[in-house]
């Protein structure tokens, strides 16, 4: 029986698909095709691999601090259970976070095969991708390193390519070719030479091997990336399934892609790599053009989601999230509305997005990594208005949730119960308020929200003050590890 950790890697922030991808809620998060996320649909994905001769072990995630609740509610939602969280204080590409997994996997003495992919892709024939992943599998198992290749279908410009060859003294499955070279992002008139020579396939970032493999490989072509994540590993802290590198040990890694640190390196060197092409309509969604490739269309071409009305237009993709989007007369455009932005873009440069979210980020806006609506671990709130000193919220506590035991130097609040049950500390008193029913939080009181009962708990809460920023809160004791 091959042992299979699946590695899900939850890095990125997709700021090409903004407005609807932010920092604080990335794209890999987004439901953007189907009823579950991208993250969701990969877990789901990865645990279907078994087979009589594979077992599949829970899923190892490589996520930033800030994600972790969202990524393993995630899971919860879908009934996959979480095999650990390792979480980086901060990012260093895929190949600090390859060897953090690497690392975890053989710490038991185990040595599994390790199939890595990232979050933020789709896959439309799940039975294509499950044979392709299972003889990379078996090849795996035999001490290769294969990657996955996906097969193109047109001249594309925005992937890697992996250049492949067939050995005639040694020929593998059909499927199974030789890489003989990895290629950088090509332009089109090279990409369309690619498709005419053939044996060039679109970099898939999904990689199968041995743990130790990687490891051997690493510490040959990037000793100090080893070295570094290793004293990190060495450093770690561990809360249930939440696992935490050392901060500093892991700030000091190299940042470095897993092509550039050692894939690039492996043809021609004792660890030669073997590519399984992938036919499975792959799609790594990296704007918003591709975002309108895979979703269902009209009989003109236009793909609409939400509240949406059009007349004589084609060609559109629209993702309306709180209120009405009408159109007149338009073809190739992209718009996207969220409660606090909206985006009108020609398809045909979705890809400069990524320079409307540069400047919000020179600006220092919120814009660039908070929706309205702000998930955490307990929860969400919606600001809904705000004036010079006053703010006005509706919050949602999941069932036996609460927030942080805290208090603010700057700001009084108002609750008012709207659904549920909430069970409040104010002070030295903690009363229990119903539906319809309020109360009032001092400046400076030291104060706790918590939904005791079984359904959500809903509540509107008014803040008045001088300043009303969410860093004017002085946590004293936190179910999420986020105490002052």
């Amino acid at each position: 029986m091959i042992q299979v950790t699946p590695v899900i890697l939850c890095g990125g922030s997709g700021t090409r698909l903004w407005p609807l991808s932010r920092t604080g809620f990335p794209k890999q998060f987004l439901c953007l095709t189907g009823n579950e996320s991208l993250f969701q649909q990969a877990a789901q994905r990865l645990s279907a691999l078994g087979n009589d001769s594979i077992q599949v072990a829970a899923p190892v995630i490589v996520s930033g601090e800030d994600h972790r609740c969202l990524a393993s509610e995630q899971l919860r939602e879908v009934g996959i259970a979480l095999g650990s969280a390792l979480l980086e204080p901060t990012g260093r590409n895929t190949a600090p976070a390859l060897t953090l997994a690497a690392l975890a996997a053989v710490q038991n003495g185990q040595d599994p095969v390790l199939v890595v992919t990232p979050a933020d892709q789709t896959i439309s024939n799940p039975a294509a991708f499950n044979a392709a992943v299972q003889q990379a599998i078996a090849q795996a198992e035999e001490g290769d390193m294969v990657i996955l290749g996906v097969t193109p279908n047109k001249p594309e410009t925005g992937y890697g390519y992996i250049r492949t060859y067939q050995s005639r003294s040694a020929p593998l499955c059909a499927n199974v070719l030789n890489v003989a070279a990895f290629v950088e992002k090509p332009n089109k008139a090279t990409a369309e030479g690619y498709l005419q020579e053939g044996g060039y396939y679109w970099n898939a970032g999904i990689f199968v091997l041995k743990a130790s493999v990687w490891l051997a490989a690493i510490e040959q072509f990037a000793p100090a990336i080893l070295q570094a994540t290793r004293t990190a590993w060495d450093a770690r802290k561990t809360d249930g399934a939440f696992v935490r590198p050392g901060q500093a040990e892991f700030e000091a890694i190299p940042s470095q892609s897993v092509d550039y640190a050692v894939m690039e390196h492996c043809p021609s060197s004792s660890f030669p790599i073997q590519m399984v092409s992938l036919d499975a309509g792959w799609n790594d969604l990296g704007a918003w053009d591709a975002v309108w490739q895979v979703q269902p269309k009209d009989a003109h071409g236009n793909a609409h989601l939400g509240d949406v009305l059009h007349t004589d237009s084609h060609n559109t993709l629209v993702h309306a999230s709180t209120r009405l989007v009408a159109l007149v007369g338009v073809s190739d455009l992209v718009i996207v509305e969220t409660a606090d932005a909206v985006l009108v873009a020609s398809k045909s440069r979705s890809q400069e997005v990524k320079a409307i979210v540069n400047q919000l980020g020179a600006q220092k806006r919120e814009e660039q990594t908070l929706h309205r609506k702000v998930h955490r671990p307990w929860g969400w709130y919606d600001s809904i208005d705000e004036g010079g000193r006053f703010k006005v919220k509706r919050i949602q506590v999941n069932p036996k949730a609460s927030l942080s035991l805290q208090k603010h130097h700057h700001r009084a609040e108002h609750w008012i119960v709207v659904t549920g049950t909430a069970e409040i500390t104010n002070g030295d008193k903690v009363l229990t308020l119903n539906e319809n029913q309020s109360t009032y939080i001092p400046l400076g009181a030291v104060h706790r929200l918590v939904n005791p009962g079984s359904i959500p708990l809903e509540i509107i809460e008014v803040q008045s003050g001088s300043y009303l920023g969410e860093d004017d809160i002085v946590r004293f004791e936190d179910s999420y590890g986020r105490s002052n």
